[in-house]
């Protein structure tokens, strides 16, 4: 061919296990060019042959058009010499080398598959195992890369002739597409008892018809195992909150679609898109009170939002289709215990929850709960980043001179291993309080440091000596140890989160954290970037009476709050004083002797104490469970607010005492609970405006970094924000990972990059 060129191509990024090869493909061939395209550990390459015009196209389009799925963060292309235009072939996979391919997240059932599962014409119609290149399962049955199908759980399913056909045809949807299958080679349900016995007839069918009478139904998911009832029954919903020991949490509800979910709560455009998204995450949601039809009581008691999901898995669509209600749909575990996701371990543990199980026969290769988000101010906030988001990794504003394993933290743990400028933050493990949760977070270390060929020499870690995350770090061998700073390290999440590398105000509120002093904090005003802090400010502290108790009975927390607002004189008559009056004087004394009362300055704590001092809640089932209750009684239409004083000497102290005594006084007033909880919100976002109006004199930054788990309340992130904003500060909070604990490790991670790149001398000291 006159004036031809050739070009190697090589596309980094999200590009395995989305369809790119086929689609780079057809590009080429529609362009008339030869070469070939293959996957390798680097990600996807390629070479293209033919007129210099042909060739610009190709470039032009490959990024532009490429697949929905496909997340391109590097193109390179390199001149070669012709040898003549072939015709364009798709060639083995390469596995030499060093691996720095990304693995795509799950993702939900597309349009054209579903389209097929509704056709009785077509082959695959009900089959509950439908997907192609563009949805199905990913990050789940992935064993090792590049993305294959032998190198994932389906290698078992030899794929029959008309499957190999679609799957060797360039023109069809799944050239390529790895858990390619159909009714005759692919998964099939099984629909057990508990006593592990198969039950007759059709899986689905029976399965939808036991959860129409009532029956807990445990569901083998992409993920790990659902426990699945008819969210309208009282009885059924009941007996798996009984079953499942899990008092008070709101459950999640699956409904069939948007129409669905506009019936039972409000959804505006961000959050329609939010519950459509591939991701198909939980979404919190207001709840209508005018809704055509009632929830069970028992789905989400006393609570404003209702969580809820559209299904993502051809088997949640045809089981929700089949039942024709909405369904609870939580995961597969009794409270505290990681999701169930082998067959063997999930008949074992939920063999006293669910009455039957709908399973199947492809495996899961690594548990990944569902995730949770909500939109704020028009744009998605995840809460909890799991299934569809994760191994996505995150770019880092800091690159990674070593690469780094940060063990994240006790509670919502995940962890992150991070090389170059990749960030990979794990999927949800949970609070790592038991063997099971640890052998979750160690399984989960190595598969990922396996997938991304990642071996940490650098290993970042909470301060708190007895977190079992922290001591997991300490006993590696051949690696640096870093310890950060909890609280540092959430405000390092949201600077990695917004992309930059501050300094900044940080206003890190949550309930515990290990302070650099040694104490408990968690009521934290921060002069912070991502390789040092110092502390500006926090909340004065006081005693936690019983220690860890104080935090499963916030009265505790009640009592040493008012014992420091009245000087030991609390009035008389109040409502928390005599629901805990056997207990009151000791708790009382313990807290002012000092005797196991550690000092705390959490914000959390705060909540707790003004939440039972307003009756919501004095003993608690769930982490945050009174301050959620709290937000949940507020009157949104109040604008009032208490006013908290300051000690302006350096680091300076909030004297939360105040508001807790202004609440008092409005009770005794006889004002609506609903108003004095809104007005201490208002207080308290009152006293961060006031703190960082401090810092900024001090300090000439205008920019805060709001973080710590109390900061998914609404209600004060939204005040706290509207205040700053109108005081000329730029606002960051967190989207991409969650403000709570579950996004430490990430804080960690570029801590310890930022550590190690930093210039001798320079920064924000600890």
């Amino acid at each position: 061919m006159n004036g031809a060129i050739r070009t190697a191509i090589r596309v980094e990024g999200i590009v395995q296990g989305v369809g790119f090869r086929p689609f780079v493909y057809s590009l080429a061939t529609g362009l008339g060019l030869g070469g070939f395209v293959g996957n390798d550990g680097d990600g996807v390459f390629a070479e293209v042959e033919g007129s210099p015009t042909a060739v610009g196209e190709f470039l032009r389009r490959l990024e532009r058009e490429a697949p929905p799925l496909a997340r391109i963060e590097h193109v390179t292309a390199t001149p070669l010499t012709p040898h003549g235009p072939a015709a364009f072939t798709i060639v083995t996979s390469g596995l030499a080398g060093p691996r720095r391919a990304l693995v795509s997240a799950d993702t939900a059932t597309c349009a054209d598959c579903l389209r097929e599962l509704a056709d009785p014409a077509d082959r695959r119609f009900g089959y509950p195992f439908i997907n192609c290149t563009n949805c199905g399962p990913r990050f789940t049955i992935v064993r090792d890369v590049p993305y294959d199908r032998a190198l994932t759980t389906m290698a078992d399913f030899a794929m029959c002739a008309p499957c190999a056909a679609e799957y060797h045809d360039p023109g069809n949807r799944r050239f390529h597409a790895q858990p390619t299958c159909c009714p005759a080679c692919g998964p099939r349900l099984r629909l057990l008892d508990a006593t592990r016995a198969e039950l007759p007839g059709d899986p689905l069918t029976a399965a939808a018809g036991l959860l129409r009478r009532g029956h807990v139904l445990a569901v083998k998911g992409l993920g790990g195992y659902h426990l699945a009832a008819d969210a309208t029954s009282e009885r059924a919903v009941a007996a798996l909150r009984t079953r499942k020991h899990r008092e008070d949490k709101p459950f999640a509800v699956l409904v069939a679609d948007l129409d669905a979910a506009r019936r039972w709560c409000g959804v505006d455009a961000a959050a329609a898109d939010l519950l459509a998204s591939p991701a198909r995450p939980i979404v919190l949601l207001p709840r209508r009170s005018d809704g055509e039809l009632v929830l069970a009581e028992s789905t989400a008691p006393g609570n404003r939002r209702l969580g809820l999901m559209l299904p993502y898995t051809p088997l949640h669509h045809l089981l929700i289709r089949a039942v024709g209600c909405p369904l609870v749909l939580t995961s597969g575990n009794v409270s505290d215990e990681p999701i169930a996701y082998r067959d063997d371990d999930a008949l074992a543990r939920l063999g006293g929850i669910a009455d039957a199980f709908l399973i199947h026969d492809r495996a899961i290769h690594i548990r990944t709960d569902d995730s949770v988000a909500r939109v704020f101010r028009g744009r998605p906030v995840l809460l909890r980043r799991s299934r569809g988001y994760v191994p996505e990794p995150l770019t880092a504003p800091v690159s990674f001179p070593r690469p780094v394993l940060a063990c994240g933290a006790e509670l919502k743990n995940t962890f992150c291993l991070a090389k170059e400028r990749h960030a990979f933050v794990s999927q949800h493990i949970g609070d790592l309080e038991n063997a099971e949760t640890l052998r979750s977070f160690t399984e989960g270390i190595e598969h990922f440091s396996r997938l991304f060929e990642i071996e940490p020499l650098v290993v970042a870690h909470d301060l708190h000596p007895e977190y079992l995350s922290t001591k997991y770090a300490l006993d590696l061998d051949g690696v640096e140890l870093a310890g950060v700073q909890h609280h540092h390290a959430h405000i390092a999440s949201c600077l990695a989160d917004n992309g930059i590398a501050g300094p900044v105000i940080g206003v890190a509120f949550d309930g515990t954290g290990y302070g650099a002093d040694g104490t408990i904090w968690g009521g934290e005003f921060l002069v912070a970037d991502l390789a040092g802090f110092r502390r500006g400010g926090h909340l004065a502290p006081v005693p936690m009476p019983g220690g860890a108790a104080s935090i499963r009975e916030p009265w505790r927390m009640a009592a040493a709050y008012l014992d420091g607002a009245f000087a030991g004189a609390p009035p008389d008559g109040l409502e928390v004083i005599g629901r805990n009056s056997g207990r009151w004087g000791p708790v009382v004394t313990m807290a002012r002797m000092g005797v196991n009362s550690p000092l705390t300055s959490s914000a959390g704590r705060l909540f707790d104490a003004v939440a039972a001092l307003l009756g919501v809640r004095d003993v608690i089932s769930y982490e945050g469970q009174a301050a959620i209750e709290l937000e949940q009684r507020a009157d949104l239409s109040e604008e009032g607010f208490y006013q908290a004083s300051i000690h302006h000497v350096a680091p300076f102290r909030v004297d939360a005492v105040d508001l807790v005594r202004a609440a008092v006084t409005d009770l005794e007033a006889g004002v609506r609970r609903e108003v004095i909880s809104a007005r201490f919100h208002n207080g308290v976002a009152a006293a961060i405006e006031a703190g960082c109006l401090l810092l900024r004199e001090r300090t000439g930054l205008g920019a805060v970094a709001l973080s710590g788990g109390v900061f998914q309340n609404t209600l004060l992130l939204g005040e706290t924000a509207r205040r700053l904003r109108a005081r000329g500060f730029t606002v960051l909070t967190h989207a991409r990972v969650p403000c709570n604990d579950g996004g430490i490790s990430l804080g960690q991670a570029v801590v310890a990059a930022a550590r190690e790149s930093a210039d001798p001398g320079q920064g924000i000291a600890d």
